[in-house]
């Protein structure tokens, strides 16, 4: 059995590629999906620095999430599969200060989830099309910790967190953003939602 070995933060497929990013390296690796075997195509993305993250939206590219979260450095890059074109696709300007950690696919762009000590928790919707903001999702006080989020068929969200507790063991959850509507904010430019949460899978406590 072939296998990678190393601090994977991400995994990705494009059609019969496998491609992995690892922690403090500015290099994609690129394996076959069927043998795992490496291709030798190695993506070299020069200024890449921590990778977390790695997910090829809907329109072919792969998306790359690079924070130091000691440095308060956060960017996510857009690749090219071949590794041909590369830019710093997020923030847009050094007033952005959105923090995220993790990505997910949506229907119409790339889903961002704020670190798990970031507060408040935060889920933002972008555009791949244009990098317009489409949705900003704030999350109530008793998500402690946001871990990840994506988008189900019904456009809603799935989140997985960790919840405030009194306790002294933690106490994980995953929950739907159930009812979601978006609330155009005219004066910001950009869509709020509205949701409630219904904690449906299952709360999971660690001794």
């Amino acid at each position: 059995m072939l296998y990678v070995v190393g601090a994977v933060r991400g995994v990705t497929q494009l059609g019969n590629n496998v491609y992995v990013v690892r922690q403090r390296s500015s290099i994609i690796e690129t394996f076959s999906v069927d043998t795992l075997s490496p291709l030798g195509e190695d993506i070299h993305v020069t200024g890449l620095r921590n990778p977390n993250d790695i997910v090829v939206c809907s329109d072919g590219e792969l998306y790359v999430a690079d924070f130091i979260y000691t440095m308060n450095y956060y960017c996510i890059w857009r690749v090219s599969p071949d590794g041909s074109k590369y830019i710093k696709w997020l923030p847009q300007s050094s007033s952005d200060r959105f923090l995220f950690s993790t990505l997910s696919v949506t229907s119409r762009g790339l889903l961002l989830t704020s670190p798990p000590l970031h507060c408040p928790p935060c889920l933002r919707e972008y555009s791949t099309t244009d990098r317009q903001l489409l949705r900003h999702v704030m999350l109530p006080e008793y998500v402690n910790a946001l871990l990840h989020g994506v988008e189900t068929s019904r456009h809603t969200f799935v989140i997985g967190y960790l919840v405030t507790s009194d306790d002294e063991d933690d106490q994980y959850a995953v929950s739907e953003l159930f009812s979601c509507h978006r609330i155009n904010d005219i004066h910001r430019h950009f869509n709020y939602v509205a949701f409630s949460l219904n904690i449906y899978f299952f709360i999971l406590k660690l001794s």
